[in-house]
Parts: C-alpha cells; structure tokens; sequence
C-alpha cells in the first residue's frame, strides 16, 4: 500500500501491530472504515436536507411515506416499526413534520382509535427533491469507484450486513 492511499483506520491498526502483533485486525480494518464512512455521509446528507428544512430522520419519514405510494398514507405504527423507532421519538417527528404542514395526521377511517399520517403536497415537493439531491451527494461519493466496484461493493455489504442480520437470531 502506498504512502498517500492510508488512512485514519490504517494507523489504528498499525499502532495495534506494534503493541499486539497477535491481533488478527481485519475485521477492525472493515468495520472502522464503514463506521467512519458512515458517519461522513450521515453529515453529508445532513447538510444537503438542512436547506428543505429536515433532518435525516424527518427525511427518513418523508420518504417512508413516499416510498408507500398513493396516497402517501400510512399508520403512526407502521411507521414507527419501519423505522425502527420508539412510539415518543415517532410523535416527536411527526409533530415538528405537521407544523412544517409537510405531513397531516388524521383519524383513521377504518379503526376509531387509530390515526393515519399521509404526506401534504407540500411534502411530496419537498421529499421528490431532498431525495433527489441525497442521492446526488450519495453519488457523487462513489465517483472514486467504476460501476463495477461499486456493484462489487454493494454485493459484498449485503452479504456482510445478511450475516450480522443472521447471527442476531
């Protein structure tokens, strides 16, 4: 490996080499890089929502709702259980989404109890677009890769993120 292609996770495991040279640090090398890529697109897509006015997590429900089809409906709990959140962290992203009047609650025709959230046209707006600029920043991420390493790639996370699911059970 040349000098300019380390990194950050390659000095890590040189400093392990020197103090514990029996540490096998692969799996550190792989999962260093995907946390730390991770959280460096986590903020980059960040900023590119900041300007519509969401977070993340509010994007992740916009595009919840979005990614339902028409009519963009869907129960709180469903929502909560697709994005694996607490019922409280729901409420609060729903009620900060309806006062930007970019998702409406509304009670359920088919369960009294029941309330359905479906996105305004205000919202489709802002989904159709923050979706399409996150994707761009998303995109142009992987420009270091041809379309083949970047298939390669996706093939290979899916295969390591299907084992961790599996070992979970």
């Amino acid at each position: 490996m040349s000098a300019e292609r380390k990194d950050a996770v390659d000095a890590i495991i040189e400093q392990w080499a020197a103090v514990r040279p029996d540490l096998d640090t692969r799996a550190m090398e792989v999962f260093g890089r995907i946390y730390r890529l991770s959280r460096a697109m986590g903020d980059r897509v960040e900023k590119v929502y900041a300007p519509y006015g969401i977070s993340r997590g509010e994007f992740d429900v916009l595009a919840t709702l979005r990614r339902a089809g028409e009519p963009y409906t869907l129960s709180p709990r469903l929502l909560s259980s697709t994005l694996m959140l607490t019922t409280g962290g729901m409420t609060g992203r729903l009620d900060k989404l309806e006062r930007a009047a970019l998702l409406r609650r509304s009670p359920d025709p088919h369960d009294r109890r029941g309330l359905q959230v479906t996105l305004t046209e205000k919202g489709l707006a802002v989904i159709e677009e923050a979706v399409a600029a996150g994707l761009a920043a998303q995109t142009a991420a992987l420009s270091p890769l041809d379309d083949e390493q970047a298939d390669q790639l996706a093939d290979l996370l899916r295969k390591l993120l299907a084992g961790t699911q599996d070992s979970e059970h």
